[in-house]
């Protein structure tokens, strides 16, 4: 095991024992809703310090049920996790990405630095050179896998 995998390892029995470990040990038994959000627990808190407290506001949107409520407030994190994933995708893209050209250009200065070998004539230098070899070779004319600019031997 690599020390980043070790690392996630860990941090994903830290996330389980954080979820886990409130409803092993009860420790919301003796409340009537245990588990309540932290707006229900300030509400709560506030109507029993002052009861003739006054919101300075109302909410833009009050759901109909606790079910809507809830499933509105999972569509918000479900988006939230999507933007999150969406982002480090992009990120470990561009860091493989630059990886890959890394290499290309290592294997391409070690190429530089090999000893010299004959040219294939199947494996064209240049893109233009690969589309004219490709030519010449599906109508059978080997004389066309010339340079660009070029005309093809016997012809022109």
């Amino acid at each position: 095991m690599n020390r980043n995998t070790k690392i996630n390892a860990l941090l994903l029995l830290a996330v389980a024992a954080l979820a886990v470990l409130p409803l092993a040990l009860g420790l919301g038994d003796h409340k009537e809703e245990p588990f309540t959000g932290a707006d229900a627990e300030a509400e709560t808190a506030i109507t029993e310090i002052e009861p003739d407290y006054e919101p300075w506001f109302s909410p833009l949107y009050e759901p109909p049920s606790g079910e809507i409520e809830s499933a509105l407030f999972a569509l918000q994190a479900a988006l939230g996790a999507g933007v999150l994933a969406y982002y480090f995708g992009i990120h470990r893209g561009r860091r493989q990405g630059e990886a890959r050209a890394r290499a290309l250009l290592d294997a391409s200065g070690a190429a530089d630095t090999a000893p010299a070998r004959p040219v294939d004539t199947a494996v064209a230098a240049t893109p233009v050179d690969a589309v004219a070899a490709s030519t010449a070779t599906a109508s059978g004319d080997d004389s066309s896998a010339g340079r660009s600019g070029e005309p093809p031997a016997g012809r022109g």
